[in-house]
């Protein structure tokens, strides 16, 4: 070959190896999130909902916050769809009439106010929520007494509206109210059932909303048809389980799930507010106690629990922030220093400041 065309040779084999480079970690991405969705929605299936999210964290990695919601939203209705499809007949109508209209509007609500508000201290609320499931997860069976008692109709509307925001701010909001379809004495199936049935409806819409509001990109699209092609082929597979569960354990593992989705959903909200936020923690025990530092913002707090003295927590303050009196104070043990830290301490009864003065290589602490 010539030398040109050489070069080209050249060109076109680094730049195929650039695209393989690029494209390999996007790949193993995408076969995580695959599996994963496929065990999502197969717990899904059993539990009668939360495969969105267990797949919140994972899709975290691949796409920015605020997209996240909407490739949920599309391999939720693919799914859904899917329910409804094998299970179509034991659907509830009664709870989908008083459900679904009053969802639709507070679903516009929560997409909107995904495109302002910060999605993981929702999250993190959420997971609180479904971490207070840990009892009922605990408890012995109390048979059908507690879901003969049938909410009002207003309180299912309150439900559908919750539902609806809740889901436009996150994409999933299954497991959320799993409790309430739990204990409303429906079946397995139709807890399967009425749920797609009232979600479907919500997960349409709010493709369109994210859509509008500029949220749904190529990459979610894609993301969102391969978390749909996991939840077709894991609904396929549950509904032969399904028969051989009885309805004592589809309520357990119903539970279970809400409890594991909070800590997941915790782990994932905590990390991620951790790097917004700039806070850091570090603790270390010493002979005569323990001693921990809390970073956030600009603040720095330090935590000490001493044997002989019991739990204190102290931060550095400025000398502005002392009081008049103990600002003179400070001043006169200070003057001539190389250096000084002011810390303000709160501990059980007691509340002082600590002064640290560098004075020709010697540190000393007054205590005012």
């Amino acid at each position: 070959m010539e030398n040109g065309e050489v070069r080209r040779w050249i060109l076109r084999q680094r730049d195929h190896s650039l695209w393989c480079e690029g494209m390999e970690p996007m790949l193993v991405t995408s076969v995580g999130i695959f599996a994963l969705a496929f065990l999502a929605f197969g717990i899904s299936a059993l539990s009668g909902g939360g495969a969105g999210l267990l797949l919140m964290p994972m899709l975290g990695l691949a796409l920015p916050s605020p997209q996240v919601p909407a490739a949920l939203s599309i391999g939720s209705a693919i799914s859904s769809g899917s329910r409804l499809t094998l299970f179509f007949q034991c659907i509830d109508w009664k709870i989908v009439r008083w459900f679904v209209p009053i969802a639709i509007p507070a679903v516009w609500l929560g997409a909107w106010l995904l495109s302002y508000a910060n999605p993981l201290y929702l999250q993190l609320a959420l997971s609180v929520f479904l971490l207070a499931n840990l009892p009922l997860l605990l408890r012995p069976d109390q048979g059908d007494a507690a879901a003969a008692r049938k909410p009002a109709r207003y309180v299912l509307m309150l439900i559908g509206a919750a539902a609806g925001f809740v889901s436009g701010l996150t994409g999933a909001v299954g497991l959320l109210f799993n409790r309430f379809y739990l204990r409303y004495g429906l079946s397995k199936e139709q807890v399967i059932a009425t749920r797609a049935a009232n979600e479907i409806i919500l997960h349409a819409i709010k493709v369109v909303l994210y859509s509008l509001f500029g949220l749904l990109t190529q990459a979610s699209v894609l993301y969102g048809l391969l978390i749909g092609l996991a939840a077709l082929l894991a609904t396929g597979a549950i509904r032969k389980v399904l028969p051989y569960l009885s309805e004592h354990v589809f309520k357990r593992i119903g539970y279970g799930a809400m409890v594991v989705s909070g800590v997941v959903m915790l782990g994932h909200a905590g990390s991620g507010l951790a790097r917004q936020e700039g806070i850091a923690m570090q603790a270390e025990a010493k002979r005569n106690g323990l001693h921990g530092k809390l970073q956030w913002r600009d603040a720095a707090f330090s935590m000490e629990f001493k044997f002989s003295e019991g739990f204190e927590i102290e931060r550095v303050v400025s000398m502005k922030q002392l009081p008049q009196d103990k600002q003179q104070r400070a001043m006169s043990l200070s003057e001539g220093a190389d250096a000084l830290m002011l810390e303000e301490v709160h501990a059980i009864g007691k509340h002082y400041f600590e002064v640290y003065v560098y004075r020709d290589g010697v540190l000393t602490k007054h205590k005012i």
